[in-house]
């Protein structure tokens, strides 16, 4: 998904470092509350340390828990001790509490995700769940809609996982509703009416005609309940078993609504290509993966940026760094980690490299290592390039 990181100064200054479909009209909420704002965004070439230098509070809003880790890491150098990350994403409490022991100690944290979709986001609605002490940040919050004060950290993004455990079931059970009322030949509009005077009734209606604009997208709600299915939810497990298959169909980028769609319909496709909007293009000749059944192939992987430029050409360090980055993000996008990874296959142009190779595989991959093979190559398919790594995916049920 789309991703941004924003440092805000108290004078206020806000350097705003990204966009996307909540950090664009976020971003102007700000401007328009009178705050001096400078943008940026992934790709840009600018390093997140030097976006972040001098920051007081940073404001991160990223796709999820992966994606938080590598910006915030990132970030590292750029923090001044005394500074404040306010954590706006949807990553859960586990992984806030893995993003305060990766900060500094003298660094404060606030985690502050936020319920609504583009158009509160736009027009100041949103509601902010702010766990910790959110003294030095709750005017700069406000903007953005109600902050609503849940106790101690990690209790804002488990209000979170809390709520979307409810609310995108609920979307599923309408859509499966649909489904069968179709299948026994009820007409779809007088099913919808008789459910608008239900408790479902707000569900059946964004049901009725499904987004053609991305609110809130089906991929990152299936996200969503893979962080709130814990053991034992099974309305949460079995909505999110339905929301993979359906971003597995491709509708991963389409608004939840799509799910109306999914279910009850043609069977899927057993080859889905997936491409990501969050990393680069790919030339058009590939996907970055194709998904099939419970089995994930992720393409030849090498490192290149925004702009379709290799990445720091002939470093192995720096491209292997781009590269395990971005495949984190494709194997978050299907609900897996480095854990699932059944095989690895790495290109290097020199041998010699394999040590530092290592170094950086090491951070990701960890315990049981899965099969791998590495091949020496005389070159590969463009100059500068010294890596390339493909891999098979066993994707979590």
């Amino acid at each position: 998904m789309v991703e941004y990181l924003a440092s805000l100064f108290t004078v206020p200054v806000i350097a705003f470092l990204g966009q996307g479909r909540m950090g664009v009209p976020m971003a102007r909420r700000l401007v328009e509350a009178g705050h001096k704002v400078t943008t940026w965004r992934r790709g840009t070439g600018v390093p997140v340390a030097e976006a972040v230098d001098g920051a007081e509070l940073v404001i991160s809003m990223l796709s999820d828990p992966a994606a938080v880790r590598e910006v915030l890491t990132a970030a590292l150098p750029g923090l001044r001790p005394g500074a404040t990350v306010v954590e706006m994403s949807t990553i859960g409490p586990e992984a806030v509490r893995e993003l305060r022991e990766l900060l500094p100690a003298s660094v404060a944290l606030v985690d502050a995700p936020v319920l609504g979709s583009v158009g509160p986001a736009a027009d100041g609605s949103l509601v902010v769940l702010a766990g910790g002490d959110v003294s030095g940040c709750r005017e700069v919050l406000s903007v953005f809609g109600g902050v609503r004060e849940t106790g101690p950290l990690g209790s804002g993004a488990a209000m979170k996982i809390a709520v979307m455990s409810a609310i995108v079931p609920a979307q599923v059970l309408v859509a499966e509703t649909l489904a069968y009322g179709a299948a026994h030949g009820v007409d779809r509009d007088a099913l919808l009416d008789v459910l608008a005077g239900t408790p479902l009734g707000q569900v059946a209606e964004r049901l009725r005609t499904p987004a053609t604009e991305t609110r809130y997208s089906l991929g990152l709600a299936a996200k969503d309940l893979e962080l709130a299915a814990w053991e034992g939810a099974s309305m949460a497990t079995a909505a999110r078993r339905r929301l993979q298959e359906a971003r597995a169909a491709g509708l991963g980028e389409r608004d939840l609504t799509a799910v109306a769609e999914h279910v009850g319909g043609a069977p899927a496709a057993r080859a889905v290509p997936l491409n990501l909007s969050t990393i680069p293009a790919t030339n058009g000749a590939y996907s970055h993966a194709v998904r099939v059944g419970d089995m994930l192939y992720v393409s030849g992987q090498a490192a290149f940026d925004e702009q379709g430029h290799v990445v720091a050409p002939g470093s192995l360090k720096d491209q292997a760094e781009h590269i395990f980055a971005v495949t984190t993000r494709i194997l978050a996008d299907q609900g897996a980690t480095w854990q699932d990874v059944a095989f690895i296959r790495t290109y290097l142009t020199d041998m010699d490299d394999i040590l530092q190779l290592r170094d950086v595989r090491n951070r990701y991959v960890t315990g049981t290592p899965p099969a791998s093979t590495t091949v020496e190559v005389s070159k590969l398919f463009r100059p500068g390039l010294v890596m390339e790594m493909d891999l098979i995916v066993a994707l979590p049920r």
